[in-house]
Order: C-alpha cells, then sequence, then structure tokens
C-alpha cells in the first residue's frame, strides 16, 4: 500500500498554502474559482469531482492559515446537499452551517443555515443571526432565533456521518494549527540567542519541540487514516474520526504551548501570530467533545468489539 499523497495532493497543497500566504482573508468566491468549494462535488454538479482524501489537504492547510471561511461547516453538510445546492456551493454563490445546539459556527459567513426538525434537515427561512465575539476571530459563533422551517434538504439520518466528517475536518485542522506553530518555534529557537549560545542547544528548550513533533505526525498519521475512512465510507469511520480529534486537538494544543514558551515574552505578545494559533487549538479541541469524551467513545468501540 502507497501511503504517500498523490501528485495531486501535493500540488493542492503547494497552492493552498502559497495562496492563503499572501490572502488573509479570501472570499467565498476566490476559494471557488480556486475550485475548493467544489473539490468533492459531482463534475455533473459543476464540481472537481476529487474524493474527500483530496479535499482534506485544503483542510489542514486552512487549518495552518486560519482560515476565516465556512469551509469546515459547509464541506460537512455537503455530500447530503441536493444536486442543485452542491452546484450553487461549487459555483461559490451559496454556503452553509449547520444548526445543532444553541452555538453555531461560520454565521458570519455561512449564507444559508441548516437545522434539525424531526427526521428531516431543513433549510431555515427567515430567523435572526447574532454573531457572538469569540477569542478566536477567526471562527466565531452565533446564535440563531426565530424563522421556520423551509425547504427539505435531507433526512436526519445523515448526522452521524455529518458528525465523522466534522470531527475527521477538525483533526485536520489541529495537525495544521499545531504544525505552523512548531515551525515557528524551531525558527525561533534556531536563530534567538542567550549566554552566546542559540538556545536552541539547550535540552530544556529543544526536548518539547521535539516531543511536540512527535506527537503532532501521530496525530497527522490519525487524522489522515480518519479522512481515509470517510472517503471509503469504512465502518471505522466514527471511531477512527474520533481517535484523530483527540489525538489532534491535544498535540495542536501542546504545540502551541511549547512554542509560546519557547518564544519567551514576544509568544506572549498580542501582535504575535501565536496567540491566534493557540486560541484556534483551544476551539478545535473544546468543539462537539474533549478529547477525554473521545477517547471514552473509542473505548467503548473497542470493548464492544
Amino acid at each position: 500500500m502507497d501511503l504517500s499523497f498523490t501528485p495531486l495532493q501535493e500540488e493542492l497543497r503547494a497552492q493552498a498554502r502559497s495562496f492563503l500566504a499572501s490572502n488573509a482573508e479570501p472570499t467565498w468566491g476566490q476559494l471557488a474559482e480556486l475550485g475548493w468549494t467544489g473539490a468533492s462535488v459531482a463534475e455533473e454538479h459543476g464540481g472537481a469531482g476529487l474524493g474527500f482524501l483530496d479535499e482534506a489537504v485544503l483542510h489542514e492547510e486552512g487549518g495552518r492559515a486560519l482560515l476565516h471561511a465556512p469551509l469546515w461547516s459547509t464541506s460537512c453538510l455537503l455530500p447530503s446537499l441536493p444536486g442543485a445546492d452542491q452546484a450553487a456551493v461549487a459555483a461559490g454563490d451559496a454556503s452553509w452551517t449547520l444548526a445543532l445546539g444553541p452555538l453555531v459556527p461560520d454565521l458570519d459567513t455561512a449564507t444559508s443555515v441548516a437545522i434539525v426538525g424531526g427526521d428531516t434537515i431543513w433549510e431555515l427561512d427567515g430567523g435572526e443571526r447574532e454573531v457572538l465575539a469569540t477569542n478566536d476571530e477567526s471562527r466565531p459563533l452565533g446564535v440563531v432565533s426565530g424563522g421556520e422551517a423551509g425547504r427539505e434538504l435531507c433526512s436526519s439520518e445523515v448526522l452521524p456521518a455529518l458528525r465523522t466528517r466534522s470531527l475527521a475536518i477538525l483533526a485536520l485542522e489541529a495537525v495544521g494549527v499545531g504544525s505552523k506553530a512548531l515551525e515557528l518555534a524551531v525558527a525561533y529557537v534556531a536563530e534567538r540567542e542567550q549566554f552566546g549560545r542559540r538556545i536552541g542547544t539547550y535540552q530544556a528548550v529543544s526536548h518539547p519541540l521535539a516531543s511536540s513533533h512527535g506527537e503532532l505526525e501521530l496525530a497527522r498519521s490519525l487524522a489522515w487514516w480518519a479522512a481515509w475512512c470517510v472517503a471509503e465510507e469504512d465502518a471505522q469511520s466514527a471511531v477512527a474520526a474520533a481517535s484523530a480529534k483527540s489525538a489532534a486537538s491535544e498535540a495542536a494544543v501542546a504545540a502551541c504551548e511549547r512554542a509560546i514558551q519557547a518564544h519567551g515574552g514576544i509568544g506572549f505578545t498580542w501582535e504575535h501570530e501565536l496567540h491566534r494559533l493557540y486560541k484556534r487549538a483551544l476551539g478545535i479541541q473544546s468543539w462537539e467533545a474533549s478529547p477525554a469524551q473521545l477517547r471514552a467513545e473509542v473505548a467503548g468501540h473497542l470493548l464492544d468489539a
């Protein structure tokens, strides 16, 4: 089995990293022009016809760049939408978020909101949106009030699959966040000098960063295993996504904390990028279920098996 990235995936990664490095706040239309919004939409609906394993590259790079766009929330719901709605997403004319609880992600950027009622997922017709101020400005949360069920989108039987897809995407994002934080720390300690030596030569500095490297590589393997399971609709998808999100979110938080410590005083300043990465990592860690809760799910699966 060849587990290396394909030439297409490597090209997607290079394109995504270059674009996001020069476009801090890309619009949904720009992402559509690049083919990101319709990456896994079938060609007959105007998409690229790629699989989720290819799309996973974009989610990892989006996490690395703290992408402020509804790519996560739209991708979770996208496979269950009617063909015409998938075409609208691929064209950049629509984006989605799903209101499952009191707090709704990407409410400031998503054009449409889906709600669950009975055994059906509906498009919300009307209603008022209130975007809340959060520590992570790149991923605001909000609340929706009022409105009523509009068009029928799909059966609510897809909710377990949507949750699995969401956890897999968040795991990929977390890997991107942690990797970026670690890169910043390694670059800093390789240049910063104290007492006539670069601080990266001190074991108290280098060993924690080495630990983060190992943790992030393990998390990356789990995240891409989860992505493969989602792409193949494998029976292990749910447990793979739970394992990946648990490990990746913890690894990302630890990498950010160690990176901040390695930077010393500058790592705590408001203008430095690290605090934004740290906030995204904490947000991913707390969303849907904590690492401990997800590990309990994995343990239950293993015991039942």
